[in-house]
C-alpha cells in the first residue's frame, strides 16, 4: 500500500502537507473511504459469497455504532498523537448525522474515521491495520 500511495503522489503531482493542517472532517472523509475499503477487502478475501451478503456484512462493520464500539476497544492503546487526532474528529461539528446512530456514536465514529484518515495519509498502514484488527476482534464471523 505504501508504494501505491507514493506512486499516486508521483503520478498526480501531489505534495505532502502537514497533516495537522487538515480539518478533522477532511480526515474523516478519507478515513471513511479507506476503512470501508479495508473491510471490503477482508470480506472478499475471507468469504467469496454473494454480493448482497458481502454488503450486509460490510455495512454492519462500517456503521457508526460499530465504529463507536471499536473506539471503546482501541482508545486505551492510542498514542498521545493518535488520541489528539481522534478527539479533534470526535469534537468536530458536522452538519450531518447518521440516520441510525445516536449523536454520541456518530461523534465517536467521526473521531475513528479521522484517525483512520490521519494514519492513511501519514502512510502508517501497519498501525492503521493493527488498530482495525484490534477493534474488530478475533471473534469476528466472516462467513
Amino acid at each position: 500500500m505504501a508504494e501505491s500511495l507514493k506512486e499516486l503522489n508521483r503520478l498526480f503531482h501531489l505534495e505532502d502537507k502537514d497533516l495537522r493542517t487538515y480539518s478533522p472532517l477532511t480526515l474523516a472523509y478519507i478515513g471513511d473511504g479507506i476503512y470501508d475499503l479495508v473491510i471490503r477487502t477482508i470480506l472478499v478475501k475471507k468469504a467469496n459469497c454473494p454480493v448482497n451478503r458481502l454488503h450486509r456484512q460490510a455495512s454492519a462493520l462500517v456503521k457508526a455504532g460499530a465504529q463507536s464500539k471499536m473506539m471503546e476497544v482501541i482508545e486505551p492503546v492510542l498514542t498521545e498523537e493518535e488520541e489528539r487526532v481522534y478527539k479533534r474528529g470526535r469534537n468536530a461539528h458536522s452538519p450531518t448525522m447518521a440516520k441510525h446512530a445516536t449523536m454520541a456514536d456518530y461523534r465517536r465514529a467521526t473521531g475513528f474515521e479521522a484517525l483512520m484518515g490521519y494514519l492513511y495519509l501519514k502512510e502508517d498502514f501497519g498501525r492503521m491495520l493493527a488498530l482495525i484488527r484490534l477493534g474488530i476482534g478475533e471473534d469476528q464471523d466472516w462467513k
